[in-house]
């Protein structure tokens, strides 16, 4: 008995209902605004506690779209790391490089360069702190394996060959310098929300900040 082919009208089992391709609702801007809507619940959250839906929700979006772009949650988180973050301390490291041997114009690239980057990435420092310095941070490994290498272990190098030549204090040690002007720089930003409700602050922008603290390690505050 001959077999029969499909009835007219009817689709063949391989042939799907919908085309497979890129869903309803997607268009050119919304894989930046979805790693947007990652980063502010990151921030708000953390990325442990964040799920899927709760960033869908945040973009106006449906899980399924979220998939669709970036897969599962460690993608995405990775897909944060790669886009925003790494690129983010790439641009604050050629400044670094420019500056030279002279360590009043080091020091003074890394805060005018934190201070540029806050100002980009105004969710930065926050994020940093919950995931970078905070106990369980879901950052930590990407602070040893990859930013150390490109910034601070780079910085307090070239501090160490300044302190050999005779240009640096030899009471202080280039490693916790370093920790110093990350003290100086991201907590302060961090912070604001805390600090800025003690005092009158609305005359205390972003260059009063940078200019306040070369201020601060170049001359330090004259009691000495």
């Amino acid at each position: 008995m001959a077999r029969q082919g499909p009835a007219a009208g009817s689709e063949s089992p391989r042939s799907p209902s919908r085309r497979a391709g890129r869903p309803a609702g997607a268009t050119p801007d919304l894989r930046e605004r979805l790693l947007d809507a990652a980063i502010a619940c990151y921030v708000r959250q953390g990325i442990a506690a964040t799920p899927l839906r709760a960033i869908a929700a945040e973009a106006s979006v449906t899980p399924a779209m979220l998939h669709y772009y970036f897969g599962d949650k460690a993608q995405l988180q990775q897909a944060v790391v790669e886009e925003r973050l790494m690129p983010a301390f790439a641009g604050l490291r050629e400044p670094l490089l420019r500056a030279g041997d002279d360590v009043a114009a080091l020091v003074a690239a890394f805060v005018r360069g934190m201070g540029e980057l806050v100002a980009r990435h105004p969710w930065l420092p926050a994020l940093w702190v919950r995931e970078v310095l905070c106990e369980g941070g879901a950052l930590r490994e990407l602070l040893l394996a990859r930013v150390a290498p490109q910034l601070p272990r780079m910085l307090a190098e070239r501090f160490a060959q300044a302190q050999q030549r005779g240009e640096l204090d030899p009471g202080l040690d280039p490693r916790l310098l370093v920790v110093s002007l990350g003290g100086l720089t991201l907590f302060p930003a961090a912070g604001a929300p805390r600090w800025r409700p003690f005092f009158a602050t609305d005359d205390l922008d972003a260059d009063v900040l940078r200019d306040h603290t070369i201020a601060l390690l170049d001359r330090g505050i004259g009691a000495g």
